[in-house]
């Protein structure tokens, strides 16, 4: 009897051990699982975005695919050193081009050889390609949102979060710009350099600007510049009042207007009467190849040839810098060109070669300055008449 109650008693303590071990088995169990519910929920974190048309965008906390819709937008994006995120290209991208002069595309032919084309150019996205893709963008991010597909809408049709941006320009609009390069920075978490990309420009113009501002108007040379692209190339008639280049080294524009801020077409008449002292050329004109090039028209032109300019040799060749909307950095490198004519002892300690390079080496190319040269060289060489250079007209 003693013995059965023993035995009774063993058989109790091992029933409870094995409870107590298949308990804490179950314990471990739920923890882990809980530890993983809670890994699970951070990963899918949200933040909120306000974009520029004031609409509170929920986007993922870590954005690691993205497509940039709209004029500029993989610009902006490739500045900010993020161009690798992207997993597909709008039709601009993907396009053979005899002529070129976006130096952000230049830094990265991979633009167009790479990827898949989720839409049209200027923002004419396509829902259904963008569905298609694999994997899908965690956010969209687009310029100029009044055309092509509306923003709205397309978060809707897609699901995907569309964070929108004014590009702005570097005139009258640098804040909108500057907020664009935010926003995006706030998106991609690349804040800093955003910043870094910011001050950039405000000390470039800065430099830009003091080595001309103590110059009188007396002591100026007058110009013009003409051949001005707007959505493809135009001729000589074809101008901007607030010139950027004109504009931050206080040049004596002569079609200056401040209350006209966008590319105008100006008289024939009114050319011949201002009669420039030193003419510019925007070398997108370059792209007609006839009676509509401003070279042509300055070569042929009876009344042109009448020009000072022309008679002196005094005719230049810039960068074209609307080219898929603003160029930045070609606008900065057609600053200090333009300063180096019109006001040579200011600007003497500049290469025009280096300070281009320079420029691009930090806003497309990631740092990598043999890349930044070789983006120069193709920007300045790309219409076959070299920009920088006298043009024989």
């Amino acid at each position: 009897m003693t013995n059965i109650r023993f035995k009774t008693t063993i058989l109790l303590v091992m029933i409870l051990c094995i409870s107590a071990f298949v308990s804490g088995c179950t314990d471990s169990s739920t923890s882990q699982s809980i530890t993983n519910q809670e890994e699970s929920t951070t990963s899918t974190d949200t933040v909120t975005i306000t974009d520029a048309m004031g609409r509170e965008v929920e986007i993922p906390d870590t954005i690691e695919n993205v497509i940039c819709s709209g004029a500029g937008s993989l610009r902006l994006l490739t500045y900010l050193e993020s161009e690798d995120k992207i997993i597909a290209v709008d039709s601009i991208e993907a396009r053979e081009n005899l002529y070129d002069a976006r130096p952000y595309a230049l830094a990265n032919p991979q633009f167009a050889t790479d990827y898949t084309v989720f839409g049209e150019f200027r923002g004419n996205d396509d829902p259904e390609k963008i569905l298609a893709l694999e994997p899908q963008p965690d956010v969209i991010l687009k310029t100029y949102s009044a055309s092509g597909y509306d923003p709205v809408e397309l978060q809707e049709k897609t699901g995907i979060p569309v964070v929108v941006v004014n590009y702005g320009n570097m005139v009258d609009s640098r804040e909108d710009m500057y907020q664009a390069l935010r926003i995006y920075g706030e998106v991609m978490d690349k804040e800093e350099r955003a910043e870094e990309v910011i001050e950039f420009f405000d000390e470039t113009i800065a430099d830009i600007n003091e080595r001309t501002s103590d110059v009188s108007d007396d002591e100026k040379t007058s110009c013009y510049v003409g051949g001005i692209a707007r959505a493809g190339p135009h001729g000589l008639q074809s101008t901007e009042p607030t010139y950027p280049p004109f504009f931050f080294t206080n040049a004596l524009n002569v079609a200056y207007d401040d209350m006209d801020l966008s590319t105008a077409e100006v008289a024939k008449e009114k050319i011949i009467e201002w009669d420039p002292e030193i003419l510019f050329v925007d070398l997108s004109t370059m792209q007609s190849e006839d009676e509509n090039s401003a070279v042509y028209q300055l070569q042929n032109d009876d009344s042109y040839q009448q020009l000072q300019a022309v008679s002196s040799g005094n005719v230049y060749g810039m960068l074209p810098y609307n080219w898929y909307t603003q160029n930045f950095g070609s606008v900065l490198a057609d600053s200090y060109y333009a300063g180096k004519l019109l006001y040579p002892e200011n600007f003497e300690d500049v290469d025009i070669e280096d300070k281009t390079a320079e420029i691009y080496t930090f806003l497309v190319c990631d740092g990598d300055e043999e890349l930044g040269e070789e983006v120069a060289d193709k920007m300045i060489n790309a219409f076959g008449t070299p920009a920088f250079t006298r043009l024989d007209v």
